[in-house]
């Protein structure tokens, strides 16, 4: 994969865990620590909660865990001065600009020695070139997830299908800026990263053509919304698909031919973080090969651990939409971050979309 790669969603759920500890390294050479805690602030649904506790097991440290439902929930609270975390996985364009903005702390690799386990290729990327501040946790593509009951075959292939009038009060549009109106210019055949003003106002347009069509702007609800048959088509990320079409087989799914988006979620440790040690120690117990192995079987989101990957069922790791080969790699794009200008106005004309009255 030659294309640098730049993810699901309980908002502010608390995961309250009792101590436990152990007198034995983990099987993975984790090592027993004094204790004390960790407090890490991730996406909800995107990770299997026992690892939690065999993290705890394994070192004695407490894991205070909350989950949030977007990049710029996240932020926000972070921004705001709202919480002292530890640990937060951000994507990669919102790792991007908290770099920019002095908000998260260079990573001690040395404490990290699973990150020799990462791909080489989602090292040193776009938004972290130095690779100084984070460790990737996931990847994956975005597309079109739809029911095969309620779609015709011959409508689907395009973004535009997010637009046809047939399915009118059968969408579900992803409820955030940037990939929202990613969505938008893409389908016009325009980079996610575009910062020509008069192209994102353009895409907002486009959005606010598409609104009466919409059944509602969702995150973590459209798992009901497809899995239920309550929504005939929706977009969202391939790992989500995955356990959706477990719920309801009569799921499809395909990345347009304008091209989507391929991202990474990533570790990071905040500024100052009030336990950064102990944050160091939770990324590399998560690049284990039984954490990552652990948490790529239950969210299904694509593992950046070689180790893991190697150890995958074969029917899992051959699957060109969970490990990309050369041909779909070409039709992806990364998020890049965007200049402070670009991003106030993705605010302002996602304000305008949401206000939109529908006739």
């Amino acid at each position: 994969m030659s294309l640098t790669m730049a993810v699901s969603l309980l908002s502010g759920c608390v995961s309250s865990r009792s101590d436990t500890a152990s007198d034995d390294s983990s099987s993975d050479g984790t090592q027993q620590t004094s204790g004390g805690v960790v407090n890490v602030y991730n996406w909800g649904e995107y990770i299997d909660e026992s690892v939690l506790d065999d993290f705890e097991e394994a070192t004695g440290i407490k894991v205070n865990y909350q989950m949030y439902d977007s990049n710029e929930t996240m932020y926000s609270k972070i921004a705001g001065g709202g919480a002292d975390y530890d640990v937060v996985i951000p994507s990669d364009y919102m790792i991007a600009r908290m770099i920019e903005e002095d908000m998260l702390e260079p990573l001690n690799f040395d404490n990290i020695p699973n990150f020799a386990d990462v791909d080489p290729e989602l090292k040193n990327p776009e938004y972290d070139p130095e690779n100084l501040y984070s460790v990737p946790y996931m990847w994956g593509l975005m597309g079109v997830i739809y029911n095969t009951t309620m779609v015709d075959e011959a409508d689907l292939g395009s973004w535009d299908l997010l637009w046809n009038e047939k399915y009118a009060g059968d969408i579900v549009m992803i409820d955030n800026s940037r990939d929202a109106i990613g969505i938008a210019l893409k389908s016009q055949g325009i980079s996610y990263n575009t910062t020509d003003a008069a192209q994102i106002t353009a895409a907002v347009d486009r959005l606010v053509e598409q609104k009466p069509l919409v059944q509602a702007y969702v995150m973590d609800e459209v798992f009901q919304k497809m899995e239920g048959g309550n929504a005939a088509i929706g977009t969202y990320y391939y790992g989500d698909y995955l356990t959706m079409v477990e719920n309801n087989p009569d799921l499809g799914f395909y990345i347009p031919e304008e091209g989507t988006n391929i991202y990474v979620d990533a570790m990071c440790i905040l500024k100052d973080a009030p336990n950064k040690e102990n944050a160091e120690i939770f990324i590399n117990y998560m690049c284990s090969t039984e954490a990552g192995l652990k948490n790529c079987e239950e969210i299904w989101y694509s593992s950046p651990l070689l180790s893991v990957r190697d150890a995958l069922d074969p029917e899992v790791s051959s699957d060109p939409l969970a490990y990309p080969d050369e041909a779909i790699m070409a039709q992806c794009e990364s998020y890049a971050g965007l200049p402070q200008e670009i991003l106030d106005l993705y605010d302002s004309e996602w304000t305008r979309l949401k206000s939109a009255s529908v006739s």
